[in-house]
């Protein structure tokens, strides 16, 4: 096999994200329902034998200095002992900075491709954990499908979960993760009360603690809540922003294909209409 081409690597919605404490290290612990959603980057990997590793689709020095397609290729390289390369081109899709965990779902698909174009035969959790040192968004995309996040957003559990019609917006601004994590305006949770059999059907019942401060960093994304919420009549931003969401009720104009069929984006803005997947596409390249 010397390459394989058009590798999916989903974005994921936070249907909801509750921060329950912090670890002695700094890192705030978790509750939250992951969903991969069909809105995609596509990835090619072509193998190389001089154990290089490239982007492609960049020039050098517009590739950032922690591009996590790199990273994450060159973490299993080292991690496996492999004296092959890649060539790594990246259709980029996904917006950055909001919240989709794009990043994390390029390096999670570099890992799965990699691990069957270098023969290397590794298992689910052997990748998790090599994946968890690139990001605590990386094991869920290197999963099966909708899941109970916890920890950090290492600790995964299976949901059930309907398929969903989404409203997706993107405004122009990203935001940083880590800003939004300092943040005096972090709002927190007690308890950790949710366990998966509850999520399925009561998501909607819960919230992003993350909200507000990332509202105060970016003014659009309250613009961006009422749009949805005036139309759809919900709304709540994924991850730490800047992109919101609204559940699509399935009568409410089930022929609209696009977010503007719905309501008039702004410009520079991105929406879409998206719908929930049960299972992520690679999940079965992974032995448990």
């Amino acid at each position: 096999m010397k390459a394989l081409y058009d590798l999916p690597a989903l974005a994921k919605l936070n249907l909801f994200l509750h921060v329950v404490g912090k670890r002695s290290d700094g890192y705030h612990l978790l509750e939250s329902l992951f969903v991969p959603i069909d809105w995609a980057d596509t990835l090619h990997l072509e193998k190389r034998s001089d154990g290089r590793i490239q982007r492609q689709d960049r020039r050098p020095g517009d590739l950032p200095a922690e591009d996590l397609c790199v990273r994450a290729a060159r973490a299993l390289q080292q991690a496996s002992g492999c004296s092959l390369g890649v060539d790594i081109h990246l259709d980029k899709c996904l917006p950055s900075g909001a919240g989709m965990g794009g990043g994390s779902s390029d390096a999670a698909t570099v890992l799965i491709g990699l691990n069957r174009l270098w023969g290397l035969g590794w298992n689910r959790p052997r990748l998790v954990q090599l994946g968890l040192t690139l990001g605590a968004d990386v094991p869920f995309f290197l999963g099966r499908g909708p899941a109970l996040a916890q920890g950090i957003g290492e600790q995964l559990t299976p949901v059930a979960l309907p398929r969903l019609r989404l409203a997706v917006l993107k405004p122009s601004q990203s935001l940083p993760t880590a800003a939004i994590f300092s943040s005096p305006l972090l709002q927190t949770s007690k308890t950790q009360s949710i366990v998966a059999g509850s999520v399925a059907d009561k998501w909607f019942q819960q919230r992003n603690d993350l909200q507000a401060a990332a509202q105060a960093q970016c003014p659009e994304i309250a613009d961006a809540l009422e749009l949805l919420q005036n139309r759809f009549g919900n709304s709540r931003m994924t991850g730490s922003g800047s992109a919101v969401f609204a559940q699509i009720d399935r009568d409410d104009s089930p022929m609209a294909t696009k977010l503007g069929d719905f309501i008039e984006v702004p410009e520079q803005w991105e929406g879409r209409i998206c719908r929930s997947l049960e299972a992520l596409p690679l999940a079965a390249w992974l032995e448990d």
